[in-house]
């Protein structure tokens, strides 16, 4: 009997596949990282066409180093980096044009435009998002301003518009299935989050004609199958699909109304379920549909997203060549007992929730001449931190809810110089999962409920496993010092 789930991880600058069971043990799993463009200062693009082959090339090394049979794979999970937007052929599933990365800031004039039209309310309203060149309509309507033809051929119904999971969708399933789950169409500023439906005034907008958006699908449920795949038989269930923050939500198994999860990437994301009632932010929070199990209502969550967490590292590693590996600068930072009066405000692309600042710059402060290169090591890592502090203050007046637990997970969760730090100036507890890779557990736990694997929320809570907890130790009177020396650094970025 097929019992395997297979989990698509395509993330912002690597792709990851696994193979799982049912006790979510890993039978074999590869990488692949692919290349970023940065054609203009602000500007990130991908080749979708380097993701897919990075897909194909996971699938085959993942199922090579699991020695299994591709028949007893039950389903595919999908989750993946969200507001990058890709348009292709629909005849021949060619990209039009690469794909513009979440992170690309180009369509910060089109957001300003839109703003002294009049048109923030609305978008908060329907959406949930703020006017920000972090999500997907913007860039779509960057491409038919710039792109000539384009728009022409879309209202043909000649083209298709997708973030990357409808991409990898359509490439897995010959073309067959143009498909998004509710927690993607949630990113796009092109859907009503509480009628769960593209919206034709936003669309309009937005220059986005509704004959190339996807159909709008439930996170976990059959939404096609695989066709036409060399390294994988035709007719494998794809079952569940969510954005990467959203699985790992469901992946941290934060069921619950009021439970929160930070998930430190690139960038780190902070997300608190509010159960089936959106909470639309006074704080400049991102309300955003969570999942939705089959038939069942949608569950929303309020989000705070910062830009820049773990690419803070790289910058020290690839820019300023500080540090070899990122796993460095914990070393480094071990070197010192404390940042001294160092501080580091990680604005290297903006800033963004709560300030949604995309001209903010990054900023170093109180450096002297006995300023060592351990103290700003530190500063980097309480940087990233002090992003969250932030973000839990919005989240709670906007909630009414007091933060109790926090679980992390992300590549930078394993770093504990950041997480005992990250307890102390939240003064909450921090959990640490025995499985850090959350969002790929979250799209294999999506497939597993799709396909029947697991029957719902309490099944899986078996099978989710605690590493280590942090405690705050820091004394009020420290960390005070540090919120203060923050909140005049951020002031200036």
């Amino acid at each position: 009997m097929a019992d395997l789930i297979l989990a698509i991880d395509q993330g912002t600058t690597s792709t990851r596949v696994m193979i799982l069971d049912k006790k979510l043990s890993v039978r074999g799993q590869a990488q692949s990282e692919f290349p970023q463009y940065y054609p203009k200062p602000g500007w990130v693009e991908h080749n979708p066409e380097e993701i897919w082959q990075s897909v194909v090339k996971c699938i085959k090394t993942a199922i090579a180093r699991a020695k299994i049979r591709t028949k007893d794979i039950a389903c595919i999970g999908i989750t993946n980096q969200r507001e990058t937007t890709v348009i292709w052929d629909r005849e021949t599933g060619a990209p039009l044009a690469n794909a513009i990365v979440w992170q690309c800031r180009r369509t910060t004039e089109i957001c300003q435009r839109l703003r002294k039209q009049g048109y923030e309310a609305m978008f908060v309203n329907k959406t949930g998002l703020v006017l920000d060149p972090y999500f997907s309509g913007t860039k779509v309507k960057w491409l038919m301003d710039n792109t000539p033809g384009l728009k022409a051929k879309a209202q043909a119904g000649r083209l298709a518009f997708g973030t990357m999971d409808s991409f990898l969708v359509y490439r897995l399933t010959g073309g067959r299935s143009h498909v998004t789950d509710v927690s993607n169409a949630s990113r796009t500023l092109l859907m009503d989050i509480r009628a769960v439906k593209w919206d034709s005034e936003l669309s309009e907008i937005l220059d986005c004609p509704r004959e190339m958006l996807p159909e709008i699908r439930s996170s976990a449920e059959p939404i096609g199958v695989t066709s036409g795949m060399k390294i994988i038989p035709d007719g494998i269930p794809i079952t569940g699909i969510a954005g990467d923050q959203q699985a790992a939500l469901f992946g941290q198994a934060c069921f619950e109304r009021g439970t929160a999860k930070c998930t430190y990437g690139t960038g780190s994301f902070l997300l608190m379920n509010t159960g089936d009632i959106p909470v639309f932010s006074q704080k400049k929070l991102i309300t955003t549909i969570a999942w939705k199990l089959g038939r069942a209502d949608v569950n929303y969550a309020l989000e705070g997203s910062a830009f820049v967490a773990g690419a803070a590292v790289q910058w020290l590693r690839d820019g300023l060549k500080v540090i070899k590996e990122s796993k460095d600068i914990e070393t480094l930072a071990l070197q010192c007992e404390d940042s001294g009066e160092v501080v580091f405000v990680p604005a290297l692309q903006g800033l963004g929730a709560p300030h949604w600042r995309p001209e903010a710059r990054g900023v170093f402060g109180g450096l002297t001449r006995s300023t060592t290169l351990p103290q700003m090591a530190r500063a980097v890592l309480e940087g990233i931190a002090l992003q969250q502090l932030d973000l839990v203050k919005a989240m709670e007046e906007d909630t009414g809810l007091k933060l109790r637990v926090l679980k992390v997970d992300g590549g930078a969760s394993q770093n504990d110089i950041l997480m005992q730090f990250q307890a102390d100036v939240l003064g909450v507890k921090l959990v640490r999962p025995k499985m850090i890779d959350t969002t790929v557990i979250g799209a294999a736990l999506l497939a597993g409920v799709g396909v029947g694997i697991w029957r719902g929320v309490d099944d899986i809570k078996r099978v989710w496993v605690t590493d280590r907890d942090f405690k705050p130790a820091m004394s009020d009177g420290k960390v005070r010092e540090y919120v203060s020396r923050w909140e005049k650094a951020i002031a200036r970025a």
